[in-house]
């Protein structure tokens, strides 16, 4: 196990790193049950002066106006961050469970990469539109379009995969012209924190970006509904997105909600099952489920149940979970052991709703410490069944059947959540047709990836509203101004 020496992290207001008011609280390894070190802990104080320091850098700085400025400072994040990247990857995976080999992808250096995408769009982005000239009205008039920053910016954040979210969230609204307030999850904090380590040596003007670590969730309450804060970028729960727009409904903020999903992985009749069963499988293993466009609904013909059971647990018993600094390790501990009671309660529910387990189930055997649950197959139970619809956020896969494709849509599409999908097909064109029915926002056809930096990534009904990444996310940060001048 990777040793990450014991640190304290600051808060970050107005470019200070400054302790907490509320003290600090400790940050946890979840593969060891061991305490790592400490965080700056908020206080009402320290939050209502990183919103004033945010609110006073828009309205006053020259940060919104200066796309020069901005380019360079998310540039001089992003190669502060590619030089401490090692030390970036030992947290990840001692503070989240993140498996190494994750840290080379989207735990990590993908996030680092993608702010590339921010900056250039801010740079080639077209701020101003010509409409030319009408006479509505009668009025010879020039019409013009011009987009601009939507001001302060509270950015909440889960644990999952923090330096994606931090960072996919940071960077466009940065790169847009607004100022922001991150306040990350209680169980990362150091991914959160070193941000603002990092920011304090760019030319970042004081009080563009805030960071605020905080074991109480009043902060992000406090946040939804200061009427200085114009937007909310919120991932993480739909109940906690629920109240983040209610607090923000009594000042109208722009809200955008990343919530959770339930995403269904189709097998067609013609499909290797198998093969499709087996990525299925080795999917929902991935950073043990903590994923929210993860399918976790394996939907399969109703006449090759048994065998796509089968197949399913052959891949996942054969996933052990394990030390997440380890290369081959697919399969960590879930973040926590508040999270490791909540996936196993819901193991316990599947038994008595009537499933069986093709494998795990529990804890695994050779593990006494850290929040480790086994990869789990739930068969026997239809798409009512409440493993099937609620969002469980482990190493959890139940296998569904269905009768032909109309039926498999009715599948996937009967839930509360829309926020990504599979299929698998040997026709290409009645996958694609299947993909075109289904009510999410991201599909995966035949083992396509659809996570870049240019693709938005955001879901339909209660996975959420609004989009992130690609220009649509980036525009989630602007305002539309239109402004006509008599000629």
């Amino acid at each position: 196990m990777a040793i990450v020496a014991d640190r304290a992290s600051d808060l970050f207001i107005d470019g200070e790193l400054i302790p907490g008011g509320a003290g600090s609280f400790p940050t946890v390894n979840p593969a060891t049950e061991e305490v790592l070190g400490t965080a700056a802990n908020a206080d009402a104080a320290d939050t209502d002066r990183a919103i004033d320091a945010a609110r006073r850098a828009f309205d006053s700085g020259e940060w919104a106006s200066d796309t020069e400025l901005r380019v360079r400072c998310i540039r001089q994040l992003q190669a502060a961050l590619r030089e401490h990247v090692e030390e970036l990857r030992d947290i990840t995976m001692a503070e989240v469970g993140a498996p190494r080999m994750l840290t080379a992808a989207a735990q990590l250096e993908g996030p680092i990469a993608d702010l590339s995408f921010a900056a250039d769009t801010a740079e080639a982005y077209q701020w101003r539109t010509d409409l030319g000239v009408a006479a509505p009205m009668g009025i010879k008039t020039r019409r013009t379009l011009v987009r601009e920053a939507v001001g302060v910016v509270a950015a909440i954040t889960p644990w999952n995969f923090p330096h994606q979210i931090n960072l996919a969230k940071i960077g466009p609204a940065l790169a847009a012209g607004n100022t922001v307030v991150l306040k990350p999850a209680p169980d990362t904090p150091w991914c959160a924190a070193i941000l603002g380590e990092l920011a304090a040596q760019t030319d970042l003007p004081p009080g563009v970006l805030n960071i605020v670590t905080s074991d109480d969730h009043a902060t992000g309450a406090m946040l939804s509904s200061d009427p200085r804060v114009d937007m909310v970028s919120f991932t993480g729960s739909t109940a906690t997105g629920r109240a983040v727009m209610a607090a923000g409904a009594a000042t109208v903020k722009k809200v955008f909600l990343e919530l959770g999903g339930k995403s269904a992985f189709l097998v067609l009749d013609d499909a290797d099952l198998p093969a499709a069963c087996a990525m299925a499988a080795f999917t929902a293993s991935m950073h043990a489920g903590q994923g929210c466009a993860i399918t976790t609904r394996l939907v399969v013909p109703r006449s090759r149940y048994d065998e796509a059971v089968a197949a399913a647990a052959a891949t996942m018993s054969g996933i052990k979970p394990g030390d997440p600094t380890k290369p081959g390790t697919i399969c960590g501990p879930v973040i926590s052991a508040r999270q490791r009671d909540r996936v196993q309660s819901y193991l316990d529910l599947a038994i008595a709703e009537g499933g069986t387990f093709a494998c795990g189930g529990g804890r695994p055997a050779d593990r006494d410490r850290g929040f480790f649950v086994e990869p789990t197959v739930i068969a026997g139970l239809d798409n009512t069944a409440r493993v099937a619809r609620e969002e469980i956020f482990g190493p959890v896969l139940t296998v569904i059947a269905h009768d032909g494709d109309d039926d498999a849509v009715r599948i996937a599409n009967d839930s509360p959540y829309g926020l990504s999908g599979t299929v698998f097909s040997a026709d290409p064109e009645r996958a694609q047709a299947i993909a075109n029915r289904l009510r999410v926002g991201t599909v995966n056809v035949n083992g396509g990836v659809w996570y870049s930096a240019d693709v938005p990534f955001g879901g339909y009904k209660q996975s959420g509203v609004g989009r992130e990444m690609g220009v649509a996310g980036f525009e989630e940060y602007l305002e539309l101004k239109a402004i006509a001048t008599a000629v």
